[in-house]
Parts: C-alpha cells; sequence; structure tokens
C-alpha cells in the first residue's frame, strides 16, 4: 500500500506480521495517529498552563514574604524566603521551557502533510518529547506517564511512516533540530521569566541561609 493510503486510510496489508499487529485492533492511519498525538500535546499545554500559573501565586506570595520580612529589618527571615523565591523560580523556567517547546512541536504536529513532513517533524519531536520528559521529572512528576505515552505514540508513528514510505531518517539533523527548538524555548523562557516575575531584592539574598522549612 502506498503512503497516501496508509496517510489517509491505515494499512490493510496481508503480511503475516501485519495481521499479528491488526488481530486485536487495525492501526490507525497516520493522519489519525498524528492529530491524536497533537490532542495529547494540546491537552498537556493545559496542563503546564495550569502549573505556571501557581507557580505565578506562589511565588508573588513568597516574594510578599520577603519585601515584608526586610521592611521588618528581619534580615535572616528574608533570605529563607529569598532562597525559596530562588528555587520556585527555576521550577518556573523548566516548565515554561518545556510548554514553550511544546507548542513548536504542537504547531509542526498541525502543519504535516506529506512524508518529508513527517521525517522532519516527528524525529526531532520524539527527541523534544524526551528532554522535557526529563526537564519535568522534578517539576512535574504526574506529567511523566503522560510525556512518555506521547513520546512512545510519535515513536511509533515514525516507525509505521519509515516502514510503509521506505523513509530514510537523518538522526543527526534530527537531534540538530530538536537542540534548536530546546535552546530557543529555554532563551524566550528565561526572557520571559525576568519580564513577568519581580528582582528578588538584592539585600534578600546576602544573609546565609539557616534555617529551612519556614512557611508564611
Amino acid at each position: 500500500m502506498g503512503f497516501a493510503e496508509r496517510w489517509e486510510e491505515g494499512e490493510k496489508g496481508p503480511g503475516i506480521l501485519r495481521r499479528l499487529r491488526t488481530s486485536v485492533r487495525p492501526p490507525a492511519p497516520l493522519k489519525t495517529q498524528i492529530e491524536q498525538a497533537n490532542r495529547q500535546v494540546r491537552v498537556l499545554l493545559s496542563e503546564l498552563d495550569n502549573t505556571i500559573q501557581r507557580i505565578r501565586q506562589r511565588d508573588s506570595t513568597v516574594f510578599k514574604a520577603v519585601v515584608s520580612n526586610l521592611a521588618k529589618h528581619d534580615s535572616q527571615r528574608a533570605a529563607i524566603y529569598a532562597n525559596e523565591l530562588t528555587e520556585i523560580r527555576k521550577v518556573g523556567k523548566i516548565v515554561t521551557s518545556a510548554q514553550l517547546a511544546l507548542e513548536q512541536i504542537s504547531l509542526r504536529l498541525g502543519t504535516i502533510t506529506d512524508m518529508g513532513e513527517i521525517a522532519n517533524t516527528l524525529a526531532p519531536a520524539v527527541s523534544v518529547m524526551r528532554s522535557v520528559k526529563e526537564g519535568l521529572a522534578v517539576a512535574m512528576p504526574d506529567a511523566d506517564r503522560e510525556i512518555g505515552e506521547l513520546s512512545g505514540l510519535l515513536s511509533s508513528v515514525l516507525i509505521d511512516a519509515s516502514s510503509s514510505g521506505g523513509l530514510s531518517l537523518d538522526f543527526e539533523a534530527a537531534n540538530d533540530d530538536a537542540r534548536r527548538v530546546l535552546d530557543e524555548a529555554a532563551a524566550v523562557a528565561e526572557q520571559r521569566m525576568k519580564e513577568s516575575f519581580p528582582e528578588i531584592p538584592a539585600g534578600a539574598l546576602s544573609y546565609p541561609d539557616r534555617e529551612e522549612g519556614l512557611s508564611e
């Protein structure tokens, strides 16, 4: 079956391996699989956006605690909150960077129309997914399974496209492309954090952290 038919209708060839694979459920067309993957990416993006909103709220609360304790000349407590604020913003940058990278993947998935675009889009996308998964392991451990499933789905589509269309993948180019996506996302996330979050008062960071676990 040609790529066009595989793209729209799914593969129905009589081969033994294909029959074994489809004995329970026929494979979905590549187009359908890609659309499904993109829907899952959009759901994940919504979850990341909710996480960012929670980070913003926590950041605002802790920042006010820093300012309040500086006003009361309690440098030790201000420093503890300032250290917490630094960690919150590290997590915020990781989540924001992941969100930006996945937005690029979603845009690319939505423009695939032929085999060449599958190769140029899915191979880097899989690499980006794996990097995002590693980055979010601490910040959003609940997202680990979802991203793993997405990565597996995109890998499966890429393998199907390769087998049905004789696709030859340039993994070096794919990794370079993935790195560009991740680097651009990190740079934009850095700038966005600077613009969206007030600078931590310098005085709050000058006192050694002698306590842990304080809450406002």
